[in-house]
């Protein structure tokens, strides 16, 4: 071999250990090699091929095991699993070499780690600093943070949508006013006493306070205050007082879509919908809308309920004083209503001229007010003393819901329409009417209806109502004692039958209609009141041809009279006067049922269920209209025939837009003729027959009717003045049972039976005495003769030979019920009677012997209860259609013509 060549590595003898010496002398830094020993080999070394001396590896991975452990918690790279050899290891050897060494290839050296992207815990670090970050990581954590805070508020803001107000918001108390304009009961809606008004009608003065005290920046900043809300959320993190958004927008935000709840999240939430509201929505209608929904106190929501509770008028009308009193309110309404002690009396009220003085001077600073109007100002406006709540007790109650439901049937809103508020409803009711209304009920109730001491005035119940004639306005109503109480409203319809107030409709269809000829029912006869039937009792009724009438069973039809009693022959007149049954049911017959009925509607009833049987008792009140509608009906006889429906809502108005205003549509019920003369026999009840109890005072003319129903189950009385028209009705019904029944009324309030006569008859003429007063005293006009003297069945006249008694009108006697034929030829030139004939004077037995016939006529229209006409003197029975000069039986009374 060459000399040159390589030889073979030897074994140093001291060599390794020298090395391991150092190490321990000195840990951490490079070993220096020693002399004669060889390098260390490199990745590459097997290139050269050199070979391992024997016992080599083994004796690297002893050396490592000693050594390793003692270094292995001051580096890293061992730490890590890193095999880095030092200079002194062995070709393959692990992590046992220096601190420099080359990386070794054996199975002991560990492939390098994936450097991490976040290096926490730090590596080469060594106990808690490996967890303290480095500044890099510091500052790059802030600037992620607020990245995504941005970004992730950028997301919300292009997503988010405002969402729709809460329905509470939006939910609002209508307002019913009184004829007169004054509110009258703020009701319907949801919960909160709110009406929301356009900015058009809140003044201006009342913007610049609001703005002034509350966000003066409000028209040019953004919507939001970011430290306001920092302020409010870290209060609230740490337990701290809660604390509200403190821009105009933001508390309508809260106000309007969000709940009261002062949480982060919907702090949170508050701000991301101010922001997109802030975009969106015009600056005035944000300013608008929180005026609307902020709380000012006497359960007051928005400026106009809180106008109305503390200055009792319309938001327009708020003066610059009063404005910024209010805009004071919306810093704590039971901080700075006067009338509310808190701490010591007075403390409030002090609050309040503090808060106020310091918003006028406020506006001035800002720009809103002119230093000279400031001046002006100098005394508190003083707010009016809060009142009892306005509720729906009493007679309330009814009135709304008689309103609400004329709305719903006679306008294009709807009930959910209705119920979801803001509507100011001004009604016909006159609050002194409806007042005297309940007194006058309350009084005889209090007086004879004891139902401690009676069992039988237990369940007793009244109605009433009055409609003025020509116009069709209900002006009062009397539903019950209380509507929280007793829910159905008497006034309106409730199935309780009239009785004989239904007999001036039969009176009315004959005077319009007229009788059919029982020979030919498509000829007619008008009747005049003076017509004479047979007023006995218990009478077989006939149809209009003579034949007697039977039921679908077969049976004949006896009707009775009220105390079974027998009146006789008497007019029509008479039998309304003392309201005797069988003359008006055979009427009936006569006019035939149909007609009286298209009378009634004529007249203003309803055609409604209890209208549907025409029963022959159908002309004596078995259908049961409200007691609004037959007050309704009677005002169109106190009209002179003019029909108006009745009616309680004016107008109705939402957002300073009219929704509904009635329109007047006055029809032709009947003619003058008819109307004037069944006020005339109806003035005849309440002047001598069975309503005296409803006699006014001063002379007052007053028309009506009683009324009482079969077993005594109801009782009423309708009549009017030229000026209004009243219906009282009284029954006795259990309201709470199951299976509610009318009950008989025999011995309430101690009477014997109850008519129409007794208690409504009272409780009409207390009250209409009392609303009448200082009123003209207006005359009904004079009736204009009308129709024909017509003879019901076996009621025509016959002779009666003396030697005294002119002829007989009438050469035979008629023997039908049609009206009589011509009489023969007199010396007496005779005509009949046209409607619109105001000179003819000719109907003699009509008027009590006084106009055509002699002074001997009889007058069985006085005060006592005789219905047989008067024997008339020479002059016969009756002077009929033409008013014979001798004279014919008086049967009305006078007339004043």
């Amino acid at each position: 071999m060459s000399e040159h060549r390589r030889k073979p590595p030897q074994p140093q003898g001291g060599g390794r250990a020298a090395a391991r010496r150092a190490a321990q002398q000195s840990p951490g830094r490079r070993a220096a090699p020693t002399r004669g020993s060889a390098p260390a080999p490199g990745p590459d070394s097997g290139a050269y091929g050199q070979e391992r001396p024997a016992g080599g590896r083994a004796e690297a991975r002893r050396a490592a095991q000693r050594g390793g452990r003692r270094r292995a918690s001051d580096t890293a790279a061992m730490a890590s699993g890193s095999g880095h050899g030092g200079r002194g290891g062995g070709r393959r050897g692990g992590g046992g070499g220096g601190d420099e060494g080359g990386r070794g290839r054996g199975r002991g050296a560990g492939r390098p780690g994936k450097k991490r992207i976040i290096d926490y815990p730090r590596a080469g670090k060594i106990g808690w600093r490996r967890f303290v970050p480095s500044w890099k990581q510091t500052l790059g954590t802030c600037i992620g943070f607020l990245a995504l805070i941005v970004g992730a508020s950028g997301i919300a803001l292009a997503y988010v949508d405002i969402p729709d107000p809460q329905k509470a918001s939006q939910l609002q108390k209508n307002v019913y006013y009184w004829s007169n304009g004054k509110p009258m009961v703020v009701a319907g809606g949801g919960e909160l006493n709110r009406q929301i008004v356009p900015i058009s009608s809140i003044p201006a003065t009342m913007q610049d306070a609001v703005i002034s005290a509350e966000n003066a920046s409000f028209y040019e900043d953004s919507g939001i205050d970011p430290m306001g809300i920092a302020r409010a959320v870290f209060n609230m993190a740490r337990g701290g007082e809660t604390q509200s958004g403190s821009t105009i927008t933001q508390q309508y935000v809260k106000n309007t879509y969000l709940d009261q709840s002062q949480t982060i999240k919907r702090k949170l939430t508050e701000l991301f919908i101010s922001v997109k509201v802030g975009i969106k929505e015009d600056k005035k209608d944000i300013l608008a809308g929180y005026l609307n929904t902020a709380y000012y106190g006497r359960g007051a929501y928005g400026i106009q309920a809180a106008s109305r509770a503390y200055y009792g008028k319309d938001c327009d009308k708020l003066t610059p004083s009063e404005s910024a009193f209010m805009a004071a309110l919306l810093n704590g309404p039971n901080l700075y209503d006067p009338y509310i002690t808190t701490e010591t009396k007075g403390a409030n009220l002090k609050r309040a001229e503090y808060r106020w003085k310091w918003t006028l001077d406020r506006e001035v600073e800002v720009g809103r007010m002119e230093k000279p109007d400031r001046d002006q100002i100098k005394d508190f406006p003083m707010p009016l003393k809060p009142k009892k709540a306005m509720d729906l007790r009493g007679q309330k109650g009814y009135l709304v819901d008689l309103a609400n439901n004329y709305i719903t049937a006679n306008t294009k809103i709807t009930d959910a329409m209705l119920k979801k508020g803001g509507y100011e409803i001004h009604t016909t009711f006159d609050e002194k009417q409806v007042n005297e209304l309940a007194a006058s009920v309350d009084k005889v109730t209090k007086e004879h209806i004891k139902p401690d001491e009676r069992e039988v005035d237990k369940y007793v119940q009244f109605g009433g109502a009055s409609v003025e004639p020509g116009t069709g306005k209900i002006v009062a109503i009397y539903g019950g004692k209380d509507a929280t109480q007793h829910y159905t409203n008497n006034a309106d319809y409730t199935g309780v039958q009239v009785g004989s107030t239904f007999k001036p409709f039969v009176l009315a269809s004959a005077m319009s209609d007229g009788v059919r000829d029982p020979h030919n029912p498509e000829r007619r006869t008008r009747v005049s009141p003076n017509s004479i039937y047979n007023g006995d009792n218990k009478l077989k009724l006939l149809n209009y041809d003579g034949t007697v009438w039977h039921d679908k069973d077969g049976k004949e039809w006896h009707q009775a009279n009220d105390g079974n009693e027998d009146k006789g022959k008497v007019t029509l007149r008479t039998a309304m006067q003392f309201s005797v049954n069988t003359p008006y049911i055979q009427l009936g017959m006569d006019v035939g049922r149909d007609k009286v009925k298209e009378a009634a509607i004529a007249a203003g009833l309803r055609d409604d269920q209890s209208m549907a049987k025409t029963t022959p008792a159908f002309s004596l009140g078995t259908s049961a209209p409200s007691a609004i509608r037959l007050a309704g009906a009677y005002a169109t006889f106190a009209a002179s025939g003019q029909q108006d429906d009745p009616y309680s809502v004016e107008s109705v108005e939402k957002d300073g837009r009219t929704k509904y205003e009635h329109t007047k549509k006055p029809k032709t019920g009947f003619s003058a003729a008819v109307a004037d003369n069944v006020t005339d026999v109806l003035k005849t009840v309440v002047e001598k027959g069975t309503g005296t109890a409803a006699k006014l005072p001063d002379g007052r003319e007053a028309a009506g009717k009683t009324g009482t129903t079969d077993d005594n189950k109801s009782a009423w009385f309708a009549g009017y003045t030229k000026q209004l028209a009243t219906t009282i009705g009284m029954w006795r019904v259990d309201d709470q049972a199951k299976q509610q029944q009318f009950l008989k009324m025999y011995g309430v309030g101690g009477e014997k039976k109850v008519h129409g006569a007794s208690f409504p008859a009272r409780i009409w003429a207390d009250y209409m005495a009392q609303v009448m007063k200082g009123k003209k005293l207006e005359r009904f006009p004079q009736p204009a003769p009308i129709g024909q003297t017509v003879y019901g069945d076996g009621m025509s006249p016959s002779p009666k030979p003396t030697p005294s008694a002119p002829p007989p009108s009438s050469p035979t006697p008629t023997p039908t019920k049609s009206a009589p034929a011509s009489p023969t030829p007199t010396p007496t030139p005779t005509k009949t009677c046209a409607d619109w004939d105001l000179n003819c004077r000719t109907n003699g037995g009509a008027n009590g012997g006084d106009t055509g016939g002699r002074p001997g006529g009889g007058d069985s229209g006085g005060n006592t209860p005789t219905p047989d006409p008067g024997t008339g003197g020479p002059g016969g029975d009756e002077g009929g259609i033409f008013g014979h000069p001798a004279g014919g039986a008086g049967s009305g009374g006078r007339r004043d013509y």
